[in-house]
């Protein structure tokens, strides 16, 4: 088979925008899927935020990141499974192994918390990954957001678990849509769906509120019902 003849050239070029060692640093920082500020990664790799931002806008232009904003933050993570792919195995050809993400919040925080009137932290991430790998949520990404309809058979179990859907939707606001969270930088359920499950999980003692604090338990039912979902609690 021939290949096209500029794909040397279209190579040549990628390499050229992965090859640079600040660039490098900022896509390999970016391996563990957690999303990042442009402040972060300019820590990360050392250089100024005018440095850090001509860089992040020559690595979106090659389509290796995506940018998303929430509230006052652009936060970058690889703009998809091909490319982190491509990085894995430029790692292992390298002989190199990349570290760890590490969190420094609280436990009892980065475990479970509110985010607004939603459920956060890596309980909230669990639930939003488990909702979406069942079915029950179905993508409506943007390139500004990450949004979703309820498909057929979330709606029944929404249902089953005692969500009024017809309700929510009602309400005048977002509907679902996914929330970037502070501590694991991966999408927790934002919107009037996330803000139901919550609300129902606190009538039903799921979880219990912490009065000096955003933090929530999980009760034995909680884990119970966490469980049935396949997340894991502390």
């Amino acid at each position: 088979m021939i290949a096209p003849p500029d794909t040397d050239a279209a190579i040549a070029t990628l390499a050229a925008v992965v090859g640079e060692p600040t660039r490098a640093r900022i896509l390999v920082s970016l391996l563990d899927g957690r999303a990042r500020t442009g402040t972060e990664l300019g820590a990360i790799a050392e250089v100024g935020a005018s440095t850090v931002s001509a860089h992040l806008q020559r690595l979106a232009a090659a389509h290796l990141v995506a940018v998303r904003r929430q509230g006052k933050h652009r936060y970058y993570s690889l703009s998809g499974a091909d490319v982190a792919a491509l990085l894995e195995r430029m790692s292992a050809l390298a002989g190199v192994r990349c570290e760890p993400y590490v969190c420094r919040a609280p436990e009892r925080l980065r475990a479970a918390r509110t985010c607004y009137d939603h459920l956060a932290g890596t309980i909230g991430v669990a639930l939003h990954e488990r909702f979406t790998g069942l079915g029950w949520l179905a993508s409506k990404t943007s390139a500004d957001e990450e949004s979703y309809e309820v498909s057929s058979s979330g709606a029944s179990a929404f249902a089953a678990l005692g969500i009024d859907l017809r309700a929510v939707r009602a309400l005048r606001r977002r509907f679902a849509f996914g929330c970037l969270d502070w501590t694991e930088r991966r999408y927790h359920l934002g919107g009037s769906l996330g803000a139901a499950f919550l609300t129902l999980a606190l009538k039903r003692k799921w979880l219990l509120q912490d009065l000096d604090s955003r933090a929530l338990r999980v009760t034995a039912g909680g884990r119970e019902l966490l469980g049935r979902f396949g997340v894991q609690t502390p």
